[in-house]
């Protein structure tokens, strides 16, 4: 299938991040963009702007004309949040149009092209994000498909030059999630973490690393695997053939920081590959796991040419993700952070991380859990990370594409929560409650619709207002 010769393209839950990259890709070539979703957020909103139309109704009138009136020559992409009971899944099926998921599209998008495809159940966006602002910055010709807006280009699509006389290398995000990432072909592999995660797919965590093990052996024979020293224990060493296998992170014998200096601003450290060292390099973003990510991402910089003193400003001119460890609000008494965590395992690494840079003052943390089966699933590790806080707000549950299941709520993580002090409140309740608290450091956590409070988080600290 030629891409770039289609007629149109409509989109099955456009609104997806992963989803309204691909749609700005075909909407910079050149070909007629149409999409669905749900609800109207604010990433929509800048789709629409940038010229495509959406529709929010999953009704059959509401296909564009155009497209509607012929089957040939046209894609529809769609991603597996959408229900089953879709009318518009359904007619678009019944009526012979050609349907693929959203990793099938980008797999062929990214097929000839020179691919690093970054894995993993937690660190995807911010190392993948790292990787394509550092050789951006050193000036190769590179396009991104990413998980998450990043702050530097407000963005998650970085589109190559088709006129360089350089090959293009692709940055993409390898999702585990509906075994998407095996429909890729990655030159360079990273591997961030495995922990268990969408058992809903897999049924139980061994299922889930034989998916990893697939995805690793897609990695071209040339190429390089980069991979997490805790991931390569529960992986194995033997996982790859004789691709060339290199292990990174902070408790690492191949590649290392060392000299970390945790601060407000940033965590300074020292790059150690064998031979290789980087002395006080400045990430500005913080976090021990974000060190680990940008290991991983250095790592692929020096491999395709980038030499240490691009690495060096590259890094100290990265700006993040939004909702990684995003610093919203922040004067003299108290700071506002917001984070993507969705899993025990991101929440510990978050919460420790906000801990060291303020050890002497108090942490308020709250959280929206994501699906009704990863609650239930690890239940015991949510609560276990939420305790170092010392206040958790939990919201309710934040359902995505799953129906709720019986006896599962947000209330079950109380009891596990060792916190001093652990509560319960509705989305409408938690500014008026915050008002009496005036908390010190005070952490937004989640992957749901949480993020529609940060705006007004952000203007109630600066203004005393939502």
């Amino acid at each position: 299938m030629n891409l770039k010769g289609l007629h149109s393209v409509y989109f099955l839950g456009i609104g997806g991040i992963g989803m309204s990259a691909i749609a700005r890709w075909f909407n910079y070539i050149g070909v007629p963009v149409y999409g669905y979703d749900k609800t109207p957020s604010p990433l929509t909103e800048a789709l629409s702007q940038e010229g495509i139309a959406i529709t929010y109704l999953d009704a059959v009138d509401q296909l564009p004309s155009d497209f509607a009136s012929d089957t040939q020559n046209r894609l529809v992409i769609w991603t597996p949040a959408i229900p089953q009971n879709s009318v518009l899944k359904n007619h678009l099926i019944q009526s012979g149009y050609i349907l693929k998921k959203r990793a099938e599209v980008l797999g062929m998008i990214t097929e000839n092209m020179y691919t690093v495809a970054v894995a993993g159940t937690h660190g995807k966006t911010t190392t993948s994000s790292l990787v394509a602002h550092l050789l951006k910055h050193a000036g190769k010709n590179i396009a991104a498909f990413l998980g998450g807006l990043t702050q530097n280009y407000q963005n998650n699509l970085i589109l190559h030059d088709e006129g360089s006389d350089e090959n293009p290398i692709v940055v993409v995000e390898a999702d585990e999630f509906d075994r998407s990432f095996l429909h890729l072909h990655p030159n360079i592999s990273i591997v961030t973490s495995a922990d268990p995660d969408h058992l809903d797919i897999y049924g139980d965590a061994s299922h889930l690393l034989d998916g990893f093990r697939s995805f690793i052996r897609l990695t071209n024979p040339t190429g390089k695997l980069f991979i997490q020293n805790r991931a390569l224990k529960k992986l194995g060493r033997n996982v790859l053939g004789n691709t060339a296998l290199y292990e990174y992170g902070l408790e690492s014998t191949d590649i290392k920081a060392t000299s970390i200096v945790a601060g407000i601003k940033g965590f300074t450290f020292d790059y150690v590959a064998g031979d290789v060292q980087i002395p006080s390099l400045l990430l500005p973003i913080p976090g021990f796991h974000n060190i680990e990510n940008a290991l991983a991402a250095i790592s692929v910089a020096l491999h395709v040419g980038v030499t240490q003193e691009q690495i060096r400003s590259g890094l100290d001119s990265y700006l993040g993700v939004k909702r990684r460890f995003e610093v919203v609000y922040q004067d003299e008494k108290r700071v506002y952070i917001d984070d993507y965590a969705h899993h025990p395992e991101e929440i510990r690494a978050f919460l420790s991380s906000v801990r060291a840079i303020y050890s002497d003052k108090k942490i308020t943390a709250v959280f929206q859990p994501h699906l009704f089966s990863r609650t239930r699933d690890f239940a015991e590790g949510f609560s276990e990370s939420l305790s170092l806080a010392d206040e958790v707000i939990l919201l309710d549950i934040y359902p995505a594409r799953e129906l709720p299941i019986p006896g599962v709520k947000a209330e079950m993580l109380l009891d596990g929560i060792t916190s001093a002090k652990k509560g319960m409140k509705s989305k409408e309740e938690l500014l008026s409650y915050l008002d009496h608290q005036q908390p010190e450091v005070l952490v937004t956590i989640g992957a749901g619709d949480i993020d529609r409070l940060v705006s007004p988080i952000s203007n109630w600290m600066q203004h005393g207002k939502a």
